[in-house]
C-alpha cells in the first residue's frame, strides 16, 4: 500500500490552494489556541467547502462539545487528539462525532508502550510524535528505533521532525503498519505557511 501524506498546520487559503495541487491525502488544521498554527475561525467557510482532501482537526484536551462543534462548522472528516485524552473519551467521540479518529502520543526513551493497549477499539490510527511539553510542533525527530517496541497492529502516522532529508529513511523502516507521514514545521516559511515547492519535491520522492 502506498504511503499516505498528511500536511498539518495549515491556515491560509492561498497556501491551501497550492497544497491541493500536490499528491496530499490529509490536511491538518490545529484548533489548539496555544499553537503558532492555530487556525481560528476566520476561514471557516472556505475550509468547510474544501473538497478532495481528508480534513483533520487537531485538538489538545478539548471537551467533547467543542470538538463536535468544530466537526460540524468546518465539515471535518477526521479528528486528531494530541493531548491526554482517555480511551473512554475516544470511544465517546467516535460514537458522537462519526469521524476517523487519530490518537497522538509523544515518544521518548521512557514511553510506556503498554498504555496503547487500552485504546483498542477506540481509535482508527495512532500518531507517534516527538515528546514535548507543548504537545508536538518541536520540529525534532525522535529515535525511530523505539518503534520496534510497538506491538499492536493498528496502523500509524509518523510525525516529528520529518524533512526532505530523512523521509527516505522513514520509508525504509519496512513496517506495514506505517500508514502515513505527517509533514509540518520543516516545510514552512513561517508557522502555518508551507513552502509549496519544497513540499512538491519531497512528496514526489515519497510517491515514486
Amino acid at each position: 500500500m502506498a504511503i499516505k501524506i498528511k500536511v498539518c498546520g495549515m491556515k491560509h487559503p492561498d497556501n491551501i490552494v497550492g497544497l491541493t495541487s500536490l499528491a496530499v491525502d490529509y490536511i491538518g488544521f490545529i484548533f489548539y489556541k496555544k499553537s503558532k498554527r492555530f487556525v481560528g475561525d476566520a476561514n471557516q467557510e472556505y475550509i468547510k467547502g474544501l473538497k478532495g482532501l481528508i480534513k483533520v482537526g487537531v485538538f489538545v484536551n478539548a471537551d467533547l462539545a467543542e470538538i463536535c462543534d468544530k466537526i460540524d462548522k468546518f465539515n471535518l472528516n477526521a479528528v486528531q487528539l494530541h493531548g491526554d485524552e482517555s480511551p473512554q473519551f475516544c470511544k465517546e467521540l467516535k460514537l458522537r462525532g462519526q469521524v476517523t479518529l487519530i490518537k497522538a502520543f509523544g515518544i521518548d526513551q521512557h514511553f510506556d508502550w503498554t498504555v496503547l493497549n487500552a485504546y483498542g477499539g477506540a481509535i482508527d490510527y495512532f500518531l507517534f510524535d516527538t515528546k514535548s511539553n507543548s504537545y508536538g510542533g518541536t520540529g525534532t525527530q525522535f529515535d525511530w528505533s523505539l518503534l520496534h517496541q510497538y506491538k499492536l497492529e493498528y496502523p500509524y502516522f509518523l510525525s516529528g521532525g520529518l524533512d526532505e532529508n530523512n523521509i527516505k529513511a522513514a520509508l525504509q523502516a519496512d513496517d506495514p503498519r506505517l500508514y502515513a507521514l505527517d509533514l509540518n514545521s520543516k516545510f514552512e516559511i513561517e508557522p502555518g505557511l508551507k513552502d509549496i515547492n519544497l513540499l512538491s519535491h519531497s512528496i514526489n520522492s515519497i510517491k515514486k
